[in-house]
């Protein structure tokens, strides 16, 4: 198995978004804010290589949408998953599975694009895509509070294709992978724990998106059922604690992976370091 991380976009998110009720007094000593107090965000994707297939998790934002949308996000001009797929060696082609944590813009966009004829096209058109039902139904049937996430052009295409596969919860459809869900963030999200042989690896999505979230009450403040959350990453923490997880940062613009362990002030973060310095 052989890993590889892949950045789809580099952006900026309110600070206050992203800890929640958490002060800026507390998470400016790790996120140094603008005038706009937006700090540094990134979406950074995994490409899985086992045996003879592909698997891309999240996608990021794509370009889809309009200036005015982009604009608010400041993302950083020739970023994207093609050209940094193509970094790595490999085209949207290649690509055998495209497995989305959730649905939300900034992690399925890029999965479809416009074409030439004004079309909205999947751009992985080899692949399959995967997402769970519980999130599928969710996002079909958006809440007030997370419609503007959901777009219909990302999402029709995919069902359109005949390609999309809907997970009912505790399928497992990849080798050495486990998806587990988590619905704090969102309902239905998936978190996939990958087992190298060496280590576990815990892709973390929205569920805990920074190293800066690992503290209990630091929860951003999009979180549909922050007690849900809460919970959640206590158990998660504790577990990954007593195994030695290796967290894997979707959104961390500094920090790609960390270990955590147990202290007087709970589970906290332990070593960090970039996935191409372990051996997996």
């Amino acid at each position: 198995m052989k890993l590889i991380s892949v950045i789809a976009d580099n952006w900026k998110m309110d600070g206050g978004v992203a800890f929640g009720v958490v002060p800026k007094l507390i998470w400016s000593r790790k996120h140094e804010a603008d005038e706009n107090n937006a700090i540094d965000i990134t979406t950074r994707c995994l490409l899985i290589i086992h045996k003879e297939r592909k698997i891309l998790i999240d996608v990021g934002l794509g370009d889809k949408r309009n200036e005015k949308y982009y604009a608010v996000r400041y993302r950083e001009p020739g970023i994207s998953i093609l050209n940094s797929l193509k970094n790595a060696g490999f085209a949207a082609d290649d690509i055998t599975d495209v497995l989305f944590t959730h649905l939300h813009d900034d992690h399925v966009g890029a999965a479809t694009r416009i074409d030439e004829n004004g079309n909205v096209v999947c751009v992985f058109e080899k692949a399959k895509y995967w997402v769970s039902n519980a999130h599928w139904d969710w996002a079909m049937n958006p809440n007030k509070r997370e419609t503007a996430a959901f777009f219909k052009d990302n999402l029709e295409p995919l069902q359109e294709s005949g390609r999309l596969h809907i997970l009912e919860e505790g399928m497992q459809p990849f080798h050495e992978i486990t998806l587990k869900i988590f619905n704090g963030h969102t309902r239905g999200q998936i978190i996939p724990f990958i087992h190298t042989g060496s280590h576990t690896i815990v892709y973390m999505g929205d569920f805990i998106p920074t190293q800066s979230n690992i503290p209990i009450p630091f929860i951003p403040s999009v979180d549909i059922e922050p007690l849900v959350t809460l919970i959640e990453k206590e158990e998660f923490l504790n577990e990954a604690a007593d195994k030695q997880h290796i967290l894997f940062f979707e959104h961390d613009a500094a920090v790609e992976c960390c270990t955590v362990m147990r202290s007087e002030k709970g589970v906290v973060a332990d070593r960090s370091f970039n996935l191409n310095e372990i051996n997996l």
